[in-house]
Protein backbone atom coordinates (compact mmCIF):
# COMPACT_ATOMS: atom_id res chain seq x y z
CA UNK A 1 0.00 0.00 0.00
CA UNK A 2 1.17 2.98 -0.62
CA UNK A 3 1.81 6.14 2.42
CA UNK A 4 0.07 8.99 2.42
CA UNK A 5 1.92 11.10 4.45
CA UNK A 6 4.69 12.81 2.51
CA UNK A 7 7.77 10.46 3.80
CA UNK A 8 10.14 12.95 2.44
CA UNK A 9 9.61 15.68 4.83
CA UNK A 10 10.15 15.01 8.68
CA UNK A 11 7.97 15.45 11.63
CA UNK A 12 7.32 16.52 14.82
CA UNK A 13 5.17 13.74 17.19
CA UNK A 14 3.16 15.26 19.88
CA UNK A 15 2.33 12.57 22.21
CA UNK A 16 -0.64 13.13 24.42
CA UNK A 17 -1.15 11.66 28.84
CA UNK A 18 -3.39 8.76 29.24
CA UNK A 19 -1.88 6.96 32.14
CA UNK A 20 -1.77 2.81 31.94
CA UNK A 21 -3.18 3.30 27.92
CA UNK A 22 0.32 4.46 27.03
CA UNK A 23 0.84 1.68 25.67
CA UNK A 24 -1.43 2.79 22.65
CA UNK A 25 1.61 4.95 21.39
CA UNK A 26 3.95 2.61 21.37
CA UNK A 27 2.11 0.62 18.75
CA UNK A 28 1.70 3.75 16.88
CA UNK A 29 5.35 4.71 16.63
CA UNK A 30 5.63 0.97 15.83
CA UNK A 31 3.50 1.36 12.22
CA UNK A 32 5.33 4.82 11.90
CA UNK A 33 8.90 3.37 11.49
CA UNK A 34 7.76 0.56 9.80
CA UNK A 35 6.13 3.08 7.14
CA UNK A 36 9.90 5.00 7.28
CA UNK A 37 8.36 8.30 8.50
CA UNK A 38 11.43 10.37 9.82
CA UNK A 39 10.76 12.57 13.18
CA UNK A 40 13.50 15.21 15.00
CA UNK A 41 11.18 16.21 17.71
CA UNK A 42 8.77 15.16 20.44
CA UNK A 43 6.90 16.47 22.97
CA UNK A 44 5.31 14.80 25.23
CA UNK A 45 2.89 14.78 28.45
CA UNK A 46 2.36 12.38 31.63
CA UNK A 47 3.05 9.08 29.94
CA UNK A 48 3.33 10.69 26.73
CA UNK A 49 6.47 12.21 28.39
CA UNK A 50 7.79 8.41 29.47
CA UNK A 51 6.93 7.34 25.67
CA UNK A 52 8.72 10.47 24.50
CA UNK A 53 12.39 9.82 26.16
CA UNK A 54 11.89 6.21 24.67
CA UNK A 55 11.17 7.78 21.29
CA UNK A 56 14.01 10.18 21.47
CA UNK A 57 16.51 7.27 22.50
CA UNK A 58 15.43 5.91 19.07
CA UNK A 59 15.04 2.20 21.47
CA UNK A 60 11.57 1.27 19.68
CA UNK A 61 12.49 -2.57 20.99
CA UNK A 62 12.87 -1.45 24.55
CA UNK A 63 10.07 0.46 24.65
CA UNK A 64 7.25 -2.60 23.44
CA UNK A 65 9.70 -4.44 25.91
CA UNK A 66 8.62 -2.29 28.72
CA UNK A 67 5.59 -2.18 27.80
CA UNK A 68 4.99 -5.76 27.17
CA UNK A 69 5.95 -7.11 30.65
CA UNK A 70 3.82 -3.80 32.42
CA UNK A 71 2.26 -4.46 35.58
CA UNK A 72 0.67 -2.33 38.47
CA UNK A 73 3.22 -3.44 41.56
CA UNK A 74 5.86 -1.87 39.04
CA UNK A 75 3.96 1.47 39.11
CA UNK A 76 2.13 1.27 42.82
CA UNK A 77 3.32 -0.06 45.87
CA UNK A 78 0.00 -2.41 46.30
CA UNK A 79 1.42 -3.30 49.87
CA UNK A 80 -0.77 -6.57 50.77
CA UNK A 81 -3.11 -6.50 47.74
CA UNK A 82 -3.25 -8.85 44.93
CA UNK A 83 -2.97 -6.83 41.43
CA UNK A 84 -6.51 -9.36 40.41
CA UNK A 85 -8.27 -7.56 43.08
CA UNK A 86 -7.32 -4.12 42.41
CA UNK A 87 -8.04 -4.80 38.79
CA UNK A 88 -11.35 -6.09 39.31
CA UNK A 89 -11.96 -3.30 41.89
CA UNK A 90 -11.33 -0.44 38.70
CA UNK A 91 -13.52 -2.51 36.26
CA UNK A 92 -16.32 -3.03 38.96
CA UNK A 93 -16.20 -6.56 39.39
CA UNK A 94 -15.01 -6.33 43.30
CA UNK A 95 -16.79 -9.45 44.96
CA UNK A 96 -18.37 -8.57 48.23
CA UNK A 97 -15.92 -10.45 50.27
CA UNK A 98 -13.19 -9.21 48.63
CA UNK A 99 -13.77 -5.36 49.54
CA UNK A 100 -12.40 -5.81 53.08
CA UNK A 101 -8.62 -5.21 51.95
CA UNK A 102 -9.41 -2.84 49.20
CA UNK A 103 -10.89 -0.71 52.04
CA UNK A 104 -8.33 -0.95 54.34
CA UNK A 105 -5.68 -0.29 51.80
CA UNK A 106 -7.90 2.55 50.94
CA UNK A 107 -7.69 4.20 54.67
CA UNK A 108 -4.07 3.91 54.09
CA UNK A 109 -3.47 5.57 51.42
CA UNK A 110 -5.76 8.65 52.70
CA UNK A 111 -3.41 8.27 55.66
CA UNK A 112 -0.70 8.61 53.60
CA UNK A 113 -2.21 11.09 51.12
CA UNK A 114 -1.55 9.61 48.15
CA UNK A 115 -0.46 6.27 46.40
CA UNK A 116 3.21 5.41 46.94
CA UNK A 117 4.76 5.24 43.46
CA UNK A 118 8.48 4.41 44.67
CA UNK A 119 8.40 1.46 41.75
CA UNK A 120 7.18 4.31 39.29
CA UNK A 121 10.43 5.75 40.21
CA UNK A 122 12.70 2.75 39.69
CA UNK A 123 10.80 1.31 36.82
CA UNK A 124 11.62 4.93 34.82
CA UNK A 125 14.96 4.98 35.87
CA UNK A 126 15.30 1.28 34.65
CA UNK A 127 14.10 1.59 30.77
CA UNK A 128 15.09 5.46 30.43
CA UNK A 129 18.78 6.10 29.58
CA UNK A 130 19.33 9.64 30.40
CA UNK A 131 22.39 10.41 28.80
CA UNK A 132 21.37 8.99 25.70
CA UNK A 133 18.25 11.30 25.70
CA UNK A 134 20.40 14.46 26.42
CA UNK A 135 23.11 13.59 23.37
CA UNK A 136 20.21 12.76 21.42
CA UNK A 137 19.54 14.10 17.83
CA UNK A 138 15.43 14.45 18.80
CA UNK A 139 14.34 17.93 20.24
CA UNK A 140 12.61 16.83 23.91
CA UNK A 141 9.93 18.44 25.40
CA UNK A 142 7.60 17.72 28.17
CA UNK A 143 4.96 19.50 29.62
CA UNK A 144 4.07 19.88 33.64
CA UNK A 145 2.80 21.83 36.65
CA UNK A 146 5.63 23.35 39.07
CA UNK A 147 3.46 23.35 42.39
CA UNK A 148 6.36 24.90 44.01
CA UNK A 149 6.67 27.70 41.52
CA UNK A 150 2.88 27.93 40.84
CA UNK A 151 3.48 27.87 37.28
CA UNK A 152 3.10 25.33 34.08
CA UNK A 153 6.52 24.62 32.24
CA UNK A 154 7.23 23.41 28.58
CA UNK A 155 11.04 22.21 29.35
CA UNK A 156 13.34 21.74 26.59
CA UNK A 157 14.69 18.26 28.24
CA UNK A 158 18.06 18.36 25.95
CA UNK A 159 19.04 21.71 28.06
CA UNK A 160 18.28 19.89 30.99
CA UNK A 161 21.62 17.82 33.11
CA UNK A 162 21.54 14.16 32.72
CA UNK A 163 20.56 13.29 35.98
CA UNK A 164 17.62 15.91 36.65
CA UNK A 165 16.04 14.06 33.18
CA UNK A 166 14.00 11.06 34.96
CA UNK A 167 12.78 13.56 37.52
CA UNK A 168 11.11 15.59 35.16
CA UNK A 169 10.03 13.17 32.91
CA UNK A 170 8.33 11.63 36.36
CA UNK A 171 7.07 15.31 37.26
CA UNK A 172 5.25 15.65 33.54
CA UNK A 173 3.41 12.26 34.63
CA UNK A 174 2.76 12.33 38.54
CA UNK A 175 -1.12 11.29 38.44
CA UNK A 176 -3.04 13.56 41.48
CA UNK A 177 -3.38 10.26 42.89
CA UNK A 178 0.38 10.02 43.82
CA UNK A 179 1.56 10.69 47.10
CA UNK A 180 3.04 14.20 46.73
CA UNK A 181 6.83 14.16 47.32
CA UNK A 182 9.79 16.17 46.11
CA UNK A 183 11.14 15.54 42.54
CA UNK A 184 14.46 17.47 42.31
CA UNK A 185 13.96 19.88 45.38
CA UNK A 186 10.22 20.98 44.20
CA UNK A 187 6.30 19.52 43.63
CA UNK A 188 4.97 19.10 40.27
CA UNK A 189 1.20 17.87 39.52
CA UNK A 190 0.93 16.25 36.08
CA UNK A 191 1.48 17.70 32.96
CA UNK A 192 -2.13 17.09 32.04
CA UNK A 193 -4.35 19.76 34.21
CA UNK A 194 -2.04 22.13 31.41
CA UNK A 195 -1.63 20.61 28.50
CA UNK A 196 -2.86 17.24 27.84
CA UNK A 197 -1.42 17.28 23.79
CA UNK A 198 1.52 19.06 23.73
CA UNK A 199 1.28 20.93 20.23
CA UNK A 200 1.95 24.07 21.15
CA UNK A 201 6.25 23.41 22.53
CA UNK A 202 6.78 22.70 19.39
CA UNK A 203 4.75 25.21 17.34
CA UNK A 204 7.13 27.43 19.29
CA UNK A 205 9.97 25.84 18.61
CA UNK A 206 9.49 26.60 15.02
CA UNK A 207 8.14 22.48 13.84
CA UNK A 208 5.73 22.30 11.65
CA UNK A 209 4.48 19.30 10.44
CA UNK A 210 3.31 17.62 13.19
CA UNK A 211 1.57 14.08 14.33
CA UNK A 212 -0.63 14.44 16.73
CA UNK A 213 -1.14 10.59 18.64
CA UNK A 214 -4.21 11.19 21.14
CA UNK A 215 -5.20 8.67 24.02
CA UNK A 216 -8.69 9.51 25.23
CA UNK A 217 -8.08 11.22 28.48
CA UNK A 218 -9.52 13.50 31.21
CA UNK A 219 -6.55 16.47 30.53
CA UNK A 220 -7.01 19.90 29.40
CA UNK A 221 -5.66 20.43 26.11
CA UNK A 222 -4.13 24.05 25.39
CA UNK A 223 -6.06 26.36 22.82
CA UNK A 224 -3.53 28.74 21.24
CA UNK A 225 -3.79 30.32 17.53
CA UNK A 226 -2.40 27.54 14.80
CA UNK A 227 0.14 28.99 12.49
CA UNK A 228 -1.41 28.85 8.90
CA UNK A 229 1.68 26.99 7.48
CA UNK A 230 1.21 24.10 10.43
CA UNK A 231 -0.04 21.27 9.40
CA UNK A 232 -0.82 18.27 11.84
CA UNK A 233 -1.98 15.09 11.14
CA UNK A 234 -3.81 13.34 14.46
CA UNK A 235 -3.81 10.02 15.41
CA UNK A 236 -6.55 8.49 17.89
CA UNK A 237 -9.01 5.70 18.28
CA UNK A 238 -12.52 4.76 19.09
CA UNK A 239 -11.17 1.90 20.75
CA UNK A 240 -11.54 1.23 24.84
CA UNK A 241 -7.98 1.20 25.65
CA UNK A 242 -8.47 0.16 29.23
CA UNK A 243 -8.81 1.98 32.89
CA UNK A 244 -6.36 4.76 33.36
CA UNK A 245 -4.19 3.27 35.96
CA UNK A 246 -4.66 -0.68 34.86
CA UNK A 247 -1.17 -0.98 34.11
CA UNK A 248 -1.32 -4.50 32.59
CA UNK A 249 0.61 -6.44 30.54
CA UNK A 250 -2.08 -7.96 28.35
CA UNK A 251 -4.05 -4.78 28.24
CA UNK A 252 -0.72 -2.87 27.20
CA UNK A 253 0.19 -5.48 24.70
CA UNK A 254 -3.95 -5.16 22.88
CA UNK A 255 -3.24 -1.08 22.72
CA UNK A 256 -0.57 -2.00 21.11
CA UNK A 257 -2.31 -3.42 18.41
CA UNK A 258 -4.86 -0.78 18.17
CA UNK A 259 -2.36 1.90 17.84
CA UNK A 260 -0.81 -0.07 15.32
CA UNK A 261 -3.84 -0.55 13.55
CA UNK A 262 -5.03 3.09 14.08
CA UNK A 263 -1.84 4.60 12.97
CA UNK A 264 -2.26 2.73 9.49
CA UNK A 265 -5.49 3.43 9.45
CA UNK A 266 -4.03 7.28 8.71
CA UNK A 267 -0.65 5.86 6.87
CA UNK A 268 -2.62 4.32 4.26
CA UNK A 269 -5.98 5.19 4.29
CA UNK A 270 -8.03 2.42 5.78
CA UNK A 271 -11.45 2.96 6.59
CA UNK A 272 -13.47 2.25 9.50
CA UNK A 273 -13.89 2.92 13.37
CA UNK A 274 -13.61 0.08 15.44
CA UNK A 275 -12.91 -2.23 12.44
CA UNK A 276 -10.04 -1.40 9.60
CA UNK A 277 -11.06 -2.00 5.94
CA UNK A 278 -9.24 -1.49 2.60
CA UNK A 279 -11.89 0.29 -0.03
CA UNK A 280 -13.00 -2.62 -3.23
CA UNK A 281 -16.75 -0.78 -3.41
CA UNK A 282 -18.47 2.19 -4.68
CA UNK A 283 -20.87 4.55 -2.68
CA UNK A 284 -23.77 3.07 -5.33
CA UNK A 285 -22.59 -0.56 -3.85
CA UNK A 286 -22.92 0.24 -0.48
CA UNK A 287 -25.94 2.00 -0.67
CA UNK A 288 -27.42 -1.48 -2.37
CA UNK A 289 -26.10 -3.53 0.41
CA UNK A 290 -27.47 -1.15 2.94
CA UNK A 291 -30.77 -1.74 1.47
CA UNK A 292 -30.58 -5.16 0.41
CA UNK A 293 -29.86 -6.25 4.54
CA UNK A 294 -32.13 -3.52 6.12
CA UNK A 295 -34.44 -1.94 3.53
CA UNK A 296 -36.46 -4.80 2.75
CA UNK A 297 -38.87 -4.58 5.39
CA UNK A 298 -39.63 -0.84 4.77
CA UNK A 299 -43.21 0.29 3.45
CA UNK A 300 -41.85 2.63 1.46
CA UNK A 301 -38.08 3.20 0.03
CA UNK A 302 -38.31 6.61 -0.16
CA UNK A 303 -39.29 6.98 3.51
CA UNK A 304 -36.91 4.26 4.63
CA UNK A 305 -34.33 6.49 2.61
CA UNK A 306 -35.29 10.04 3.90
CA UNK A 307 -37.05 8.95 7.63
CA UNK A 308 -35.35 5.76 8.86
CA UNK A 309 -31.89 5.56 7.12
CA UNK A 310 -30.99 9.37 8.55
CA UNK A 311 -32.18 8.38 12.06
CA UNK A 312 -30.02 5.51 11.81
CA UNK A 313 -27.03 7.73 11.16
CA UNK A 314 -27.64 9.84 14.14
CA UNK A 315 -27.61 7.19 16.23
CA UNK A 316 -24.30 6.08 14.86
CA UNK A 317 -22.86 10.01 14.79
CA UNK A 318 -22.80 9.55 11.07
CA UNK A 319 -24.78 12.15 10.02
CA UNK A 320 -21.84 13.59 7.88
CA UNK A 321 -21.06 10.47 6.71
CA UNK A 322 -21.73 9.14 3.06
CA UNK A 323 -23.05 5.54 2.07
CA UNK A 324 -20.16 3.77 2.27
CA UNK A 325 -19.33 4.97 6.04
CA UNK A 326 -22.76 4.60 6.90
CA UNK A 327 -22.59 0.90 5.26
CA UNK A 328 -18.89 0.02 7.44
CA UNK A 329 -20.76 1.73 10.47
CA UNK A 330 -23.50 -0.61 10.19
CA UNK A 331 -21.35 -3.95 9.12
CA UNK A 332 -19.58 -2.98 12.31
CA UNK A 333 -22.35 -3.00 14.78
CA UNK A 334 -23.46 -6.52 13.29
CA UNK A 335 -19.51 -8.01 13.74
CA UNK A 336 -19.39 -6.45 16.79
CA UNK A 337 -22.13 -8.22 18.28
CA UNK A 338 -21.38 -11.85 16.32
CA UNK A 339 -17.55 -11.89 17.98
CA UNK A 340 -15.73 -10.78 14.25
CA UNK A 341 -11.96 -10.17 15.84
CA UNK A 342 -11.58 -6.36 15.15
CA UNK A 343 -7.99 -6.46 15.45
CA UNK A 344 -6.92 -6.98 11.40
CA UNK A 345 -7.12 -5.36 8.01
CA UNK A 346 -10.31 -6.44 6.46
CA UNK A 347 -11.52 -5.96 2.73
CA UNK A 348 -14.54 -4.82 2.88
CA UNK A 349 -16.49 -7.47 0.74
CA UNK A 350 -14.47 -9.74 3.34
CA UNK A 351 -16.26 -8.64 6.22
CA UNK A 352 -19.28 -8.57 4.69
CA UNK A 353 -19.24 -11.93 3.57
CA UNK A 354 -18.44 -12.74 7.19
CA UNK A 355 -21.36 -11.59 8.69
CA UNK A 356 -24.42 -13.98 9.37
Amino acid sequence: MECCLDLSKTYAIALEGGGAKGGYEIGVWKALDEAGVKYNAVAGTSVGALNGALMVMRDLPRAIDAWSSIHMSKVIDLGDLEEEDVKKFMEGELELGDWQGIIAHAVDVIRNRGLDVAPLRAWVREIIDEQRVKDSDVDFYVCTVSLTDRKALEVHVNELPADQICDMLLASAYHPSFRLEKLGGKYYADGGFVDSLPIHPLIEAGYRDIIAVRIPSMGVERRFKMPEDANVTTIRTWADLGHVLNFDAAQARRDMEIGYLDARRVLYGLHGRRYYFERTMSEREALAWILDRYGGTAESLRAYLEQELPRAAERLDAEECDYYELMLLLAEKEAEKQGLEPLRVYADRELLDALE
